[in-house]
């Protein structure tokens, strides 16, 4: 898209105080005439822009050896932890950007790492494994095995289990302390998806055989199955009331009553650890 064609679109729209363009490496650029930030892009489409008191100057950059499609996790002392696809998750100091230690898998690390109540990080491979580490030393504390790729994120109950996706159809729950698997439930497809976890201890989770499961989180029998058109990759989100949010392939964004009241008091009851995504473990009270 041309340059003027971007002014004419920003005026019409109404956001005539940033200009924006591609420069030669299809990277966007972005100037503020109004001194205000920022905006997001996604690929090649435009994200509307949201405007924030700060200056968006950089802080500092890390670079790893290759994409990074994970979502950053946030300790309790600020420490980051981020996964990438060049195998390894990483803790970086947030203040710094110095990296404190690295965790090399055998696949590529596109999970989102969730934090439990003792610091522990656990995150997804490609190499079909979930992984329980340190997150003050990098020392692996055990692993576990799925059947295919772990793509989802995992979610953390109330009573430390673990649950996780996994591409060989399952979602699986596991003791967060020792890696031993308490049970597993079998959809008919890859879960991509990442689970979200209710009040009451309802586990939900999206499929690629176009259904969200409701699973009981201690037992793993299913509680109610909703379908869709279409493949649920989307993570659920639980609203404060127990509505459950998901989307569908089928272009549709579903909302759906359920018996939780809000998402469950744990440490990580979600990909992003809250329904804002803030991904990072809450304060103490």
């Amino acid at each position: 898209m041309a340059r003027d064609s971007l002014r004419q679109h920003q005026n019409a729209t109404g956001h005539g105080g940033v200009e924006f363009w591609f420069d030669k490496k299809n990277i966007w650029k972005i100037i503020s005439t109004a001194g205000l930030a920022a905006l997001f892009v996604v690929g090649y489409f435009v994200v509307w822009p949201w405007f924030a008191e700060s200056d968006g100057t950089k802080l500092w950059e890390f670079e790893t050896g290759g994409e990074v499609r994970s979502s950053p996790a946030i300790g309790s002392d600020g420490t980051v932890y981020v996964g990438s696809m060049d195998h390894k998750l990483y803790a970086i100091n947030g203040k710094s950007g110095v990296k404190l230690w690295e965790f090399e898998t055998g696949g590529y690390v596109t999970s989102s790492p969730a934090i439990g109540s003792d610091g522990t990080v656990y995150v997804g491979s490609w190499d079909h494994k979930l992984y329980a580490i340190n997150g003050k030393s990098g020392v692996k504390l055990w692993e576990f095995e799925t059947g295919h790729v772990v793509f989802s994120s995992p979610a953390i109950g109330s009573d430390g289990t673990v649950y996780v996706g996994s591409n060989d159809n399952k979602l699986y729950a596991i003791n967060g302390k020792s890696g031993v698997k308490l049970w597993e439930f079998e959809t008919g497809g890859t879960v991509f998806s990442s689970p979200a976890i209710g009040s009451d201890g309802t586990v939900y989770v999206g499929s690629r055989d176009h259904k969200l499961y409701a699973i009981n989180g201690k037992t793993g029998v299913k509680l109610w199955e909703f379908e869709t058109g279409g493949t649920v990759s989307s993570s659920p989100s639980v609203g404060a009331d127990g509505t459950v949010y998901v989307g569908s392939w089928d272009n549709k964004l579903y909302a759906i009553k359920t018996d939780s009241k809000g998402l469950a008091k744990s440490p990580w009851p979600m990909r992003g650890q809250n329904a804002r995504h803030t991904g990072r473990v809450p304060k103490k009270k």
